[in-house]
């Protein structure tokens, strides 16, 4: 087997977008993670997965939810892609200062996303020190703008023309 550092170095050369994975719990308290582990799985039904560590804050409330949702950054939220990404923030402050609003189905997203899916959980998968949650998407938005991306290790933008 490879060594966890270098698997950290190949994987960085796989340039990813940004999201931020949101969820509320029973009290209707907003809290959410920063992601780049998110891909679509299926049109028919409309699935979506992503992967989230054992070890983060919002993790035994995203489990519970039985819902969440996933916000596509734009360019100009890299600080909200670090606040969400720190665990030196309690989970439920995270929200404090980002624009959000809550949706029928109960779950923040990022009024200034450039995209957002609202998910109900369909299956969880137990893998490593991680969990694959696959959603399928209830409920989704769009806007205007450039991505947020991450390869090696930054922040990156697409090049002219992209």
């Amino acid at each position: 087997m490879i060594s966890a550092d270098d698997f950290r170095r190949v994987l960085s050369h796989f340039a990813s977008g940004v999201t931020i994975v949101t969820t509320a719990d029973a009290e209707k308290r907003p809290t959410g993670l920063t992601a780049s582990a998110f891909t679509s799985v299926s049109l028919d039904p409309p699935l979506i997965l992503v992967c989230v560590a054992h070890s983060a804050q919002s993790y035994p409330t995203l489990l519970e939810s039985g819902r969440f949702a996933v916000n596509f950054l734009r360019l100009e939220q890299q600080e909200a892609s670090r606040r969400f990404a720190t665990s030196k923030i309690d989970r439920f402050a995270k929200f404090d200062g980002v624009p959000y609003r809550m949706t029928e189905l109960g779950l923040p997203v990022l009024t200034e996303a450039l995209a957002h899916v609202e998910c109900v959980t369909v299956n969880t998968h137990v893998e490593g020190d991680h969990t694959i949650f696959v959603g399928r998407i209830e409920a989704c938005g769009t806007s205007e703008g450039d991505p947020l991306l991450y390869f090696r290790g930054k922040y990156a933008t697409l090049s002219a023309g992209g």
